[in-house]
């Protein structure tokens, strides 16, 4: 295909984006106020608990197999070096722009996590419906490609809620007073002491007559029964000091967050996919219960619309945003669609001459598209949860979104001549 060729096809998905996404701005404006904000907040609550759920099982159950798995063992490794390398750019454009406090965890979250769900969920299966497509026969290349973005969009939920969640909550406690660390749980993880009323009794010495044997060997089981009865509590002081340290490290990680419904659903795909006989009972056309399965298609085909319409819906507070410095903007944006790119074709490229990844042109351009997308949609809940830069996040979100149709396009085409 030529260039020209490759550029359409790449800006058909990418306008589809555009043309949804400006429909859920424009029934958000307040002369419509189809899509108000308790509306928004019951829709996302139907795509987060029942859409995308139902999308990422179907597709997961239906596609992936053992064989298949170990094939795609790099994706996990390639997100994770987005999130990280994304991070190190951050911390970079935070030092030369000299960024204020309470934006310095809004930035580094922008720049370590990118939109690894909705955009390549809509993005490369619309690549593989076009006939001239570089990837293969239509229908084998669009199953796959519904495979590896569900895939892309579990990991990147997973990464977000534990990685840059607890980057942006770190950042966000030490830049302001809002997080401080409960004291409480330090108190409860120290040495018990010894009980007052035990030393009393051992001080006075309960003894009838100074050399009555009798008496003296009561005290001294006394005294072994204390010693057991301390040991007893100290074996419990220390189980319940282990169990503090573990509710202190899941409270910290924030595993409610991270088994979400779409987290769950993955799991419940994975093993439904890679163990033949949930395979045989569900997926396929002779398969007993496949009106399951069925099931979960027709409800996961309304996830991508809805996900569109909101994030349009979304991005209309970032036009009453309140104002960030300029610089800071275009050099999220030179971080996100310049530099993680251009690492990432290295990368990639990489690991593909060195074999640890196959040459399959499709998976090889779904992890590309994973350096080059926006950043999450999910971080603009996670500054409502800590309170750190709010407005600011709907105006650098609005600003590279808008920035994303042009990028995006440039890019994809680009990665699709790479991997042909």
């Amino acid at each position: 295909m030529h260039f020209w060729e490759l550029f359409i096809t790449a800006l058909l998905p990418v306008l589809k984006v555009l043309l949804l996404t400006g429909l859920g701005t424009f029934l958000a404006l307040e002369r419509f106020d189809i899509l108000r904000e308790d509306s928004r907040k019951r829709l996302n609550t139907m795509v987060f608990f029942v859409f995308t759920p139902a999308l990422v099982y179907g597709n997961l159950s239906d596609t992936i197999t053992f064989k298949s798995m170990l094939m795609l063992w790099y994706m996990p490794i390639n997100a994770l070096l987005t999130f990280i390398i994304g991070t190190a750019l951050g911390w970079l454009l935070i030092k030369i722009t000299k960024t204020p406090h309470k934006l310095q965890g809004l930035v580094l979250g922008c720049c370590s996590s990118g939109n690894l769900g909705n955009l390549p969920l809509i993005i490369v299966p619309s690549l593989c419906k076009d006939s001239n497509n570089a990837f293969g026969e239509v229908e084998v290349c669009y199953r796959n490609a519904m495979a590896y973005a569900s895939l892309s969009m579990a990991i990147g939920t997973i990464y977000i809620w534990t990685y840059t969640y607890n980057l942006v909550r770190v950042y966000s406690c030490k830049n302001s007073n809002v997080c401080q660390v409960d004291g409480s749980t330090e108190n409860q993880l120290s040495a018990p002491k010894s009980d007052p009323e035990d030393i009393s009794k051992c001080s006075t010495g309960q003894f009838i007559a100074a050399g009555d044997k009798r008496e003296s060997n009561d005290r001294v089981c006394q005294l072994d029964i204390e010693s057991t009865m301390q040991d007893g509590k100290e074996k419990v002081a220390e189980k319940k000091k282990i169990m503090e340290h573990l509710r202190t490290i899941a409270e910290k990680l924030n595993l409610k967050k991270v088994l979400t419904p779409s987290t769950i659903a993955t799991a419940i795909g994975l093993i439904v996919g890679i163990t033949p006989p949930f395979r045989k009972a569900l997926v396929g056309d002779s398969a007993p219960l496949q009106v399951i399965q069925d099931s979960a298609f027709m409800i996961g085909d309304a996830a991508i619309p809805m996900m569109t319409l909101l994030l349009g819906a979304n991005l209309l507070k970032g036009l009453k945003g309140s104002g960030v410095q300029l610089g800071l903007i275009v050099g999220i944006i030179v971080v996100k669609y310049i530099a993680l790119p251009i690492l990432g074709v290295g990368i990639v490229k990489g690991a593909a001459h060195f074999g640890l990844i196959n040459h399959n042109p499709l998976y090889q351009f779904v992890l590309l598209l994973q350096y080059a997308v926006p950043p999450a949609v999910a971080i603009s809940t996670i500054t409502q949860l800590f309170g750190a830069g709010v407005g600011e996040c709907s105006l650098i979100m609005l600003s590279t979104y808008v920035v994303a149709t042009v990028s995006l396009t440039l890019w994809s085409t680009f990665f699709m001549w790479l991997v042909r």
